[in-house]
């Protein structure tokens, strides 16, 4: 039982074409990393800033 518990997760990868979430979890931990570390942010705005920053998303 314990080898088929993953089988159809593991068959989709080749499904898909090697498709998988490791790009936003990559990012996910940058944001949460830096959601800690930027914990007195009072303004929304600076906090959106700061996300996009390190998220590759800020373009100047």
């Amino acid at each position: 039982m314990g080898s088929r518990i993953w089988q159809r997760e593991f068959l989709g990868y080749f499904d898909t074409g090697g498709a998988n979430n490791g790009g936003t979890e990559a990012i996910n931990g940058l944001i949460e990393l830096h959601r800690r570390i930027a914990r007195g942010f009072r303004n929304r705005d600076n906090y959106r800033l700061r996300m996009l920053l390190i998220g590759g998303g800020l373009f100047a």
